[in-house]
């Protein structure tokens, strides 16, 4: 059983036993919030700083994306350039202009 499910048939249980479900909503509502401060605050993320930390960790990982993409583009830039430049000369050493060049 999903927890959706879980907490549905709870308040169900419960309005059936008499809890108004305004009163039920507002409970849950209280506890998520409760909940994720916690957690939070587990993770070290509940200091007033802790915003603007992850917003200058995102754009720090979003930074090494784009570098490392860069990167690889030049890597593969160089590599066929590398590999036309093999390609000519092979091509000259088979027609054999190589007496042209000494």
């Amino acid at each position: 059983m999903t927890d959706m499910a879980m907490l549905a048939a709870l308040m169900r249980q419960a309005e059936g036993q008499g809890v108004e479900l305004v009163t039920l909503r507002a409970l849950v509502e209280e506890a998520s919030q409760a909940g994720a401060e916690r957690a939070l605050g587990a993770l070290g993320l509940n200091e007033p700083g802790a915003r603007r930390d992850m917003d200058e960790l995102r754009e720090l990982l979003q930074a090494w994306r784009d570098a490392k993409k860069s990167a690889w583009k030049a890597v593969v830039g160089w590599a066929v350039r590398v590999g036309l430049a093999a390609v000519v000369v092979g091509m000259a050493v088979k027609l054999g202009l190589t007496e042209m060049i000494a």
